[in-house]
């Protein structure tokens, strides 16, 4: 049977410096270093690595997403730092002017909005509790 000693996640950024700035210094996570890679320390002991690719294409996906208490709150903090959040205006995917999804009116969906780190990937915050 196959038996890990333990797991991670991982994906790209084509600026270590940049992405270091944004995750330490907007994103607020506690930032390391291994093997030249930028580890974020995540809360529960958690880490995800950051790694540099020169030929780095942005995830069309989310690739990392943040339970926050209070989306609306959450995107007020990011935008007065300078965080532009993304508009969508799908059949099933709309935001409002501040870029924020409501849910899917009360069926169970999440109050979430997504942006973009300093290499395109795409980032989201997501009310929820702790725990």
């Amino acid at each position: 049977m196959f038996k890990a000693l333990n797991t991670f996640s991982s994906f790209s950024v084509d600026d270590l410096a940049k992405a270091r700035k944004f995750y330490s210094e907007i994103m607020g996570l506690k930032c390391g270093e291994t093997m030249g890679q930028l580890v974020l320390e995540m809360q529960g002991g958690y880490r995800v690595v950051v790694y540099g690719k020169p030929s780095h294409t942005p995830a069309s996906f989310t690739v990392l997403n943040f339970v926050v208490p209070d989306v609306d709150a959450a995107v007020d903090t990011l935008i007065r730092s300078g965080v532009t959040f993304e508009r969508y205006d799908e059949p099933d995917l709309k935001t409002d002017q501040k870029g924020i999804s409501q849910g899917d009116g009360g069926k169970g969906g999440p109050t979430i909005a997504w942006f973009k780190d300093p290499a395109g990937n795409i980032l989201s915050i997501v009310e929820g509790k702790q725990g």
